[in-house]
């Protein structure tokens, strides 16, 4: 009965994908949905690959995914993934059913990369057991959603199944902490020159040690909990990497990843130290996948950043620059913020990062943005902070709070007003932060910046 009633939902699953077509929907996990409506243990028959890898985490999952992605076609292999659909389980079944045939046998495809949402660990492993499971990291991300990082911790820990092995972030103690009993090797980044060893976030959520509750000592932090630390009791200590970037030049655009005592060399396709992370990542996967240090670091040198993650673009006498800043999510907030504060030039800001899909379910919890460290946007090369959307009063009033200039903030709550109240003063860098949320939006205010850009550069050239 339960085949039956699989291959009865794999089938209307198959129906509605031309039929989305010709009414031109955008539904991208639908048909998933519609199968586990059907057969809600759907993803238990679907036929599964070889090989099979799970990436997980708080933050830079989908980046992982696609870059995984992108160096495994590169290879040859045929991917399965769910790169444009969702990470839950509607939109991994998607990603089988557009990749088995009629009687649910998985075709051509030899390996799968899935990005897994950890709230849905317990609907999805139960039935997609990956030989790999990478753990990106575990932050605070939606209170409403997620609570606090031990608990997700938790949740993982009890449903990843016994048999994979672990790719976990050695400079996260949290995460560190899933599945102690599986199989595991370990990633991360050696000492920069930019580490600290007090905390300087407002979200420090490994404070004492998670065996003795003495007070945890670090060598080196990073940001957050993010770093190298050892408990002076009890001798508890961040675990050492099996893959370790060392030698992080971000202006020659190189370094090496450290593996059994040999340093191996990789250039450097991003200058966020939060996206070597995603690199050293990816870099430690597809060693356990089998392959050598030259053949990643040439695939690498290919592959860029999600767009919808970061990008830029030169447009007339401004470089136009979209953020990725996921709302509810302080901690991404905060690494946005550093990142840009950070950069060398002037910065205009344009703070789009409203949780338009709470609209249709609750009321937003607005606490995140009290978590998030807006004070790195009290800096002297952002000379304007344009806050827009229904939250604009509450950014203006954490702006306050961080201690940036009045006369820098400026609240329109339209977006598309509000790109027109950026100066676009030549030279300048100007940015578009937005969430996941508002992806869509952002990419018509970009556009209308774009057209904004153009007419303000021919101005100004008339002027002059």
């Amino acid at each position: 009965m339960g085949k039956l009633r699989f291959l009865f939902a794999l089938w209307m699953a198959k129906l509605s994908i031309p039929a989305l077509k010709i009414t031109r929907h955008n539904g991208t996990d639908f048909p998933g949905s519609l199968a586990v409506k059907l057969c809600p243990d759907f993803l238990r028959y679907v036929g599964k690959p070889k090989t099979i890898v799970a990436v997980t985490g708080t933050n830079g999952k989908t980046t992982v995914s696609n870059m995984l992605t992108d160096v495994l076609e590169a290879q040859g292999h045929r991917v399965l993934g769910n790169r444009f659909g969702s990470n839950i389980a509607s939109g991994i079944s998607t990603a089988f059913i557009r990749n088995c045939d009629l009687l649910g046998r998985v075709r051509k495809c030899d390996i799968a990369v899935l990005e897994v949402d950890e709230r849905s660990s317990p609907r999805i492993y139960p039935y997609v057991k990956p030989d790999f499971v990478v753990l990106t990291n575990l932050f605070r991300d939606s209170i409403m959603r997620n609570a606090h990082p031990y608990f997700i911790a938790d949740i993982l820990t009890r449903s990843i199944p016994a048999t994979s092995k672990m790719i976990l972030n050695a400079d996260d103690l949290i995460a560190c902490s899933v599945s102690p009993d599986n199989p595991r090797v370990y990633f991360g980044i050696d000492r920069l020159a930019s580490d600290v060893t007090e905390c300087i976030n407002l979200i420090d959520d490994v404070r004492i040690c998670p065996r003795c509750s003495g007070k945890l000592e670090y060598a080196y932090r990073r940001y957050h909990h993010i770093g190298k630390a050892r408990c002076s009791q009890c001798g508890f200590a961040s675990p050492e990497s099996d893959y370790l970037a060392t030698g992080v030049d971000f202006a020659a655009k190189s370094m090496a990843v450290r593996e059994n005592g040999e340093d191996h060399p990789y250039s450097l396709i991003t200058d966020s130290i939060f996206n070597v992370y995603n690199m050293v990542t990816v870099i430690a996967t597809l060693r356990q996948l089998g392959y050598d240090h030259a053949a990643i670091a040439d695939s690498l040198s290919r592959t860029t950043v999600a767009e919808t993650r970061h990008s830029e673009e030169q447009v007339g006498k401004v470089r136009l620059i979209k953020q990725m800043s996921k709302e509810k999510n302080a901690l991404a907030g905060s690494r946005a913020f550093d990142y840009i504060a950070g950069r060398p030039g002037r910065k205009e800001l344009l703070l789009m990062m409203n949780c338009l899909g709470d609209t249709h379910h609750w009321s937003e919890n607005t606490c995140w943005i009290f978590d998030a460290d807006f004070e790195f946007l009290n800096h002297e090369s952002i000379v304007q902070i344009v806050c827009a959307g229904a939250r604009c009063r509450d950014y203006r009033l954490r702006l306050l709070m961080a201690g940036v200039p009045e006369e820098k903030i400026l609240c329109v709550e339209d977006e598309f007003r509000a790109a027109e109240a950026l100066h676009f003063t030549p030279g300048d860098d100007v940015y578009i932060l937005y969430g996941t949320d508002s992806l869509a939006l952002a990419y018509r205010v970009y556009d209308h910046m774009k057209e904004l850009a153009l007419q303000r550069s021919e101005n100004k050239e008339v002027e002059a």
